[in-house]
């Protein structure tokens, strides 16, 4: 068995300091890595989204042409009292409401078409969300065309949520209505203040 002199352990301990020094740097390095890379990622993540322009038919147009795109089969007078155009005069109404637009009587004399449909999509009940899917619940479907061009400028949808009393069905249906009304006036900046 040979044992070491001096000088051999000398550049052990050497090699012991360089690793103390190596590991002490990479500890300092990954430390200001988390705090500073840390700190960008919650700057990036605060960051607002950029927000897409809206098209400026929307504000800048003067009269409206309200058109009523009909209901489908099966919704009235169950589950929902009234008639098919219930939307639709419910709608008409919460657009006069605002005074902004003057509503025309033929979609030629108007500067955008607002049409509006009651739809009750066709689809599996109690569907597994999980993975995506939905109830077919019954909806409000209102699209927004710029007139001259025929061009869908946009498209606003309120489901109704789903009720287990008459009263309540109609009560889900006003309010869908008004959230729509809402909705599409806060789009075309057209509420009245105190509406928002």
């Amino acid at each position: 068995m040979r044992l070491h002199s001096g000088s051999e352990i000398a550049p052990l301990v050497f090699l012991g300091d360089c690793m103390k020094t190596a590991w002490f740097r990479l500890s300092v390095y990954l430390g200001l890595v988390v705090v500073f890379g840390g700190g960008m990622t919650n700057a990036q993540q605060s960051a607002p989204m950029a927000v897409a322009p809206i098209p400026p038919q929307l504000l800048n147009a003067k009269t409206v042409f309200i058109s009523n795109a009909g209901s489908d089969s099966g919704l009235f007078p169950h589950p929902f009292t009234g008639d098919p155009d219930r939307a639709y005069n419910e709608f008409y109404a919460g657009v006069v409401s605002w005074g902004r637009y003057r509503l025309t009587e033929s979609p030629a004399e108007a500067d955008l078409v607002f049409e509006l449909q009651l739809m009750a999509p066709n689809g599996p009940s109690n569907a597994d969300k999980s993975k995506g899917a939905s109830d077919p619940l019954p909806m409000l479907r209102l699209v927004i065309y710029d007139r001259p061009t025929h061009y869908v400028l946009w498209a606003l949808t309120e489901s109704i949520a789903p009720a287990g009393r008459q009263k309540t069905h109609d009560h889900n249906f006003d309010e869908a209505v008004a959230s729509l009304v809402l909705d599409a006036g806060r789009l075309t900046k057209s509420l009245p203040n105190g509406m928002h």
